[in-house]
C-alpha cells in the first residue's frame, strides 16, 4: 500500500493523464456531444485566463509561498485598459503596457513584503486582493461609463469582418477551429516550462523552495527569487486580463473575481506541494485541464448549473492535499 501510494505521487503527471482519459470516457459515454473538438476548445477558451494565472502561480508555491491577489489584477488590468483607452484617449496598445507595467509593480510590491520584510504570503496577497480590487474600483469611477455596465466597443473588426487590433486576442482562430488564446497558453507553457526545467533560475527557485538556508549559502539570492515570482505572477494576471477582456469585449474592475479556489486547485492538483520544493509547469497544465472538462462534463451530462461546479472543485482540492499529507507521513514511518 506504502509504495503504491509513493509511486503514483512520483508519476503524478500519468495519473492526471489517466483521469483526463477517464473524463472522456464517463462524459463521453453519457453524452456523445462531449467530444465535440469545437465544444471542447470553446469551453477551455472560457478557461483559459485561470490556465494561465496558473502556471506562474506555480513558480510562487514551489518557493512556499502562495499568491491569493492575482484574481485582483486582472480586474486591474482589464479596468486600466478601458479607462485609457476609452476615456484618457490613449491608444490601445499603449494603454495595454501601462496596465502590464502596473500589473508586475502589484506583484512587486508584494513580493517586497514577502521576500524583504518576511510577511507571510498569505497575508500580503490577501491584503494585496483587497487593495488591488479596490484600486480598481477607484480607477473605474474615473470613466463616464457607469461600473456596473463595463467599457466595450475595443477595435475591432475589419471590412471583411475580421478581427483584427485588440479584439484579435480574445476572438480569432486559428485554421477557424483553435482559439488564439489556446494557441498563446500553449506558447505561455512551453515558456514557463523552460524557465522552470530548463534554466539557473528554475534550479534556484527549486532550491529556495526546499531549502532556504542551503540556497543562501550556495550563494543563491533567496530573497530576490522570492520576490521575482510574485512579479512574474502579476503579470501572468495582466496577460489573463488582456485576454479576458478582448474574449468579452468588456473591461470591468471585477473581470475575474471568482479564479482564486480554481487557479490554486489547479496548482495543488498538478503536484504543487503548499510546503515549496516540487511542482511542475506540465503538471498544473494538465491539473487545469483536468478541471475544465469536469466542469464542462458535470454542465453538460448532469445539468450542473455553474454556481455549483465550485462544490466539486473544492472536494477535489481538499481530497488532494489530504492524499499528499498521508503519502507524507507514511513515507516518514518508513
Amino acid at each position: 500500500m506504502k509504495n503504491k501510494l509513493t509511486n503514483i505521487f512520483k508519476n503524478w503527471e500519468f495519473t492526471l493523464l489517466a483521469i483526463l482519459i477517464l473524463e472522456f470516457v464517463i462524459f463521453g459515454s453519457i453524452n456523445p456531444k462531449f467530444f465535440r473538438i469545437a465544444s471542447i476548445f470553446s469551453n477551455i477558451n472560457n478557461y483559459i485566463s485561470i490556465c494561465i494565472i496558473s502556471l506562474f502561480v506555480t513558480f510562487v508555491m514551489i518557493t512556499g509561498g502562495i499568491d491569493i491577489q492575482a484574481s485582483s489584477i486582472v480586474g486591474l488590468t482589464s479596468i486600466t485598459i478601458g479607462v485609457l483607452w476609452n476615456d484618457a484617449g490613449l491608444n490601445i496598445w499603449m494603454a495595454v503596457a501601462i496596465a502590464v507595467l502596473l500589473a508586475a509593480f502589484c506583484g512587486a510590491l508584494s513580493g517586497f513584503f514577502i521576500a524583504y520584510c518576511h510577511v507571510q504570503p498569505m497575508v500580503v496577497t490577501l491584503g494585496g486582493s483587497f487593495l488591488y480590487s479596490g484600486l480598481a474600483q477607484v480607477i473605474s469611477n474615473f470613466s463616464k461609463i457607469p461600473a456596473y455596465q463595463g467599457i466595450s466597443g475595443f477595435p475591432g473588426k475589419n471590412a471583411n469582418g475580421d478581427y483584427i487590433s485588440f479584439r484579435f486576442l480574445g476572438k480569432a482562430k486559428l485554421f477557424d477551429l483553435i482559439p488564439i488564446q489556446i494557441v498563446i497558453y500553449l506558447i505561455l507553457i512551453i515558456l514557463c516550462y523552460v524557465l522552470l526545467h530548463q534554466s539557473k533560475y528554475g534550479r534556484r527557485i527549486f532550491l529556495v523552495g526546499d531549502n532556504p538556508k542551503a540556497a543562501e549559502y550556495s550563494g543563491i539570492n533567496s530573497r530576490l527569487i522570492i520576490f521575482s515570482t510574485y512579479v512574474l505572477t502579476g503579470i501572468g494576471a495582466a496577460i489573463a486580463g488582456i485576454l479576458l477582456t478582448a474574449q468579452v469585449d468588456s473591461a470591468k474592475y471585477n473581470l475575474g473575481s471568482t479564479f482564486t479556489l480554481s487557479i490554486i486547485t489547479a496548482v495543488v492538483l498538478g503536484g504543487t506541494l503548499t510546503s515549496g520544493g516540487k511542482g511542475s509547469v506540465i503538471g498544473t497544465a494538465l491539473a487545469a485541464l483536468v478541471i475544465c472538462l469536469l466542469r464542462f462534463g458535470l454542465t453538460l451530462c448532469f445539468n450542473i448549473s455553474s454556481q455549483n461546479l465550485d462544490l466539486p472543485v473544492g472536494i477535489m482540492l481538499i481530497l488532494v492535499v489530504s492524499l499528499r499529507q498521508i503519502n507524507r507521513i507514511v513515507h516518514h514511518l518508513d
